[in-house]
């Protein structure tokens, strides 16, 4: 019987109120990481990972080693990645050890939840499992999806007799469908949700722990269904959502695709990925990319260790390109970021804001994005989100 130790939000600061969009450099595994950074910032260890989309960006490789290292978290932990909506968030989050972080992610509505699971906190137990076939949306193995259209059919026979056949009396909150489905389902009138996939059944877990609220929570897709009962405890709430607004769409001009060295990527990935710069036995200084150096005999020291940059600072400097840049959209800002109590300084995009509204002094956080996409293969690094939408 899981205990919830904390619950972390994230919703993108694009879109509208009713429905984010992810930004140009944003995916499902950023998303993941901004929601999974909030749950476990002031708790204890993660021992498992399990991510929850139908969104994941590789899907003959493995998306672990990224989202572990965005976490922060040992490159040992296993990770466990699903592909599902509702039902299999619930399903994860019922069975789940102490100290696993299930992660649910969307990219259309576009938002990501954490919940980590401890030994005391928030009570949660399986209520129901509902298995059956209504292949309503599908997706074939080149990517081309096939929508039935049949909104009438995905309710009768779908949602509303799966429902009726796991025997969950008054669901106080249904996830995976429209909010006008849900609150003809529930008792009282269950809060909005901003997703209706892998992330939504964790936006209600946190929407019922803030107002105290017990009883079954209910996830469902199409016709399968997993229910779970939220009992009494208590549970921390970390949300990164900041106000929706829209976007101005960039300039994008078409330029050769870039090809990717697989071989360098594999070489600058700890220190990118990680956000680790390199020290050298005896020195004081960090050298962030990390690199050898040739010592005062003429050796060339490649020893060095990899040491955890801090995930703050301020604007040192700033530039907004505005003149188009084949392959890129444009405007864009660069800014030098001084990081936090060490002697390092970085050069990074600016996201999260619209291009040339940063200025020096600002201060902000490093975050996670996909910088880009080479040879079909998604390349991540970190940029500036300002305080004020880092908040």
């Amino acid at each position: 019987m899981p205990y919830i130790a904390s619950i972390g939000t994230y919703l993108p600061c694009w879109g509208s109120p009713e429905a984010r969009v992810p930004g140009d450099d944003e995916d499902a595994i950023t998303l993941a990481v901004e929601a999974g950074r909030a749950a476990v910032a002031e708790n204890g260890s993660v021992q498992y990972v399990v991510l929850v989309s139908r969104d994941l960006p590789l899907l003959e490789s493995s998306n672990a080693a990224v989202l572990l290292a965005g976490l922060g978290l040992d490159p040992e932990i296993e990770v466990t990645e699903r592909l599902g909506g509702a039902p299999a968030t619930l399903d994860s989050l019922g069975s789940a050890r102490p100290r696993t972080l299930v992660i649910g992610v969307d990219l259309d509505a576009a938002g990501a939840a954490a919940a980590l699971t401890a030994d005391q906190g928030l009570q949660v137990r399986t209520a129901a499992r509902v298995a059956r076939s209504l292949p309503v949306r599908t997706r074939t193995e080149s990517g081309v999806v096939h929508d039935y259209g049949d909104p009438r059919l995905v309710k009768q026979r779908g949602f509303l007799a799966s429902l009726a056949s796991s025997w969950v009396d008054d669901p106080v909150t249904v996830a995976g469908v429209e909010h006008k489905d849900a609150a003809a389902l529930c008792t009282g009138v269950p809060v909005e949700l901003p997703t209706t996939g892998a992330s939504s059944p964790l936006f209600a877990l946190a929407a019922m722990a803030e107002s105290e609220t017990t009883g079954p929570l209910v996830g469902v897709e199409q016709a399968s269904l997993s229910a779970i009962t939220v009992a009494h405890g208590v549970t921390e709430i970390h949300r990164r959502e900041p106000p929706a607004r829209e976007r101005i769409a960039p300039v994008h001009v078409p330029g050769p695709d870039i090809p990717i060295s697989l071989a360098a990527y594999e070489r600058a990935f700890e220190a990118k990925v990680r956000w680790e710069a390199g020290r050298h036995p005896g020195a004081e200084d960090l050298d962030f990319p990390p690199r050898y150096r040739v010592g005062e005999d003429g050796t060339l020291g490649s020893s060095y260790e990899f040491v955890a940059l801090p995930r703050t600072g301020s604007v040192y400097t700033e530039v907004t390109v505005r003149v188009p840049v084949p392959g890129l959209d444009t405007p864009y800002s660069l800014v030098l970021v001084e990081l936090d109590d060490v002697d390092v300084r970085a050069l990074v995009k600016v996201t999260g804001v619209e291009p040339g509204t940063v200025d020096i002094g600002d201060r902000g956080r490093m975050v996670l994005r996909r910088v880009a996409v080479r040879s079909g293969v998604p390349d991540y690094g970190y940029a500036f989100q300002p305080e004020s939408e880092a908040s």
